[in-house]
């Protein structure tokens, strides 16, 4: 049998995996709200459909591993709300389910440590969501038997997201808030930690995916000038500097993130340890 991944919400990370698959002679179908963004997708080798609006049923039937990057809402996980009777129907070809979720859900640790046994507190709208979406997904593996995997994701960048086109473009802010420190994730190492738990499932276990040190926001714009041989922007006070409300929401949270479980049980070794290993890249 062909070993067919059916991804929703085909992004950057799914993207990634992407490349490592078909190399290996995956069939990949990715879903996507945007005729532009599919035609893009079908020019990387993905078989791309539209949903909502195309029926991902006999997508369903064929896939032997689902990822999951949608967006959760208000209400959930979208896949689950109009999926859940399908999936379950499907759920015994099932070999790998993967979710991909959001460090986010730990809330803010003044920059202490936190793991996957840590209580979910989350302080943001977005975090919140996520806790809700995870909870729904196991309620589902609970109950079927879906063969879950959740994978709780540091910021990522990557190529073409990531401190340089802001520097670049003279857009970058450095923004300072006492003690503020980011865990963070090269998208090929995403892609590497999902293709090994893909190698070897888990189902019911939870990681966090993130590098090996967590930094403040503005080390690492400092490093990316510093490659670049430009100026950093001025310093601005993270309690005066005017920002939208998603922007001061990412400065909400501060903690250390451990990876323990992706190196040690999925023996993933990272490409990129830090962000100064990813940003030289």
């Amino acid at each position: 049998m062909t070993k067919t991944l059916l991804s929703f919400g085909h992004g950057f990370s799914a993207r990634a995996l992407t490349r490592l698959l078909l190399g290996q002679g995956w069939r990949v179908i990715g879903t996507t709200r945007s005729h532009d963004k599919a035609e893009a997708l079908r020019a990387e080798g993905v078989e791309a459909l539209i949903w909502p609006g195309e029926d991902p049923g006999p997508a369903l039937a064929l896939a032997t591993r689902v990822l999951l990057s949608a967006a959760p809402d208000g209400e959930g996980d979208p896949v689950l709300a109009e999926l859940t009777d399908q999936i379950t129907a499907n759920v015994e070809s099932f070999e790998w389910v993967g979710y991909l979720s959001t460090t986010g859900v730990y809330g803010d640790h003044n920059g202490g440590w936190v793991d996957e046994t840590t209580p979910l507190t989350p302080a943001t709208r977005r975090g919140r969501q996520r806790v809700l979406a995870e909870s729904q997904w196991q309620a589902l593996a609970k109950t079927t038997g879906l063969p879950l995997h959740i994978f709780r994701l540091a910021g990522i960048y990557g190529p073409g997201r990531g401190p340089f086109s802001k520097v670049r473009r003279g857009t970058a802010r450095q923004i300072i808030k006492k003690d503020q420190v980011f865990s963070r994730i090269h998208v090929d190492d995403i892609a590497q930690v999902l293709a090994a738990s893909i190698a070897a499932p888990n189902p019911g276990a939870v990681y966090n995916v993130c590098d090996n040190e967590a930094a403040p926001p503005q080390d690492v714009l400092a490093h990316a000038a510093d490659l670049l041989g430009t100026d950093l922007p001025p310093p601005e006070d993270y309690e005066t500097a005017e920002m939208t409300p998603m922007a001061r929401s990412f400065y909400a949270e501060s903690k250390r993130v451990r990876n323990c479980r992706i190196t040690g049980e999925l023996g993933a070794e990272l490409l990129y340890p830090t962000y100064r290993e990813g940003l030289a890249a």
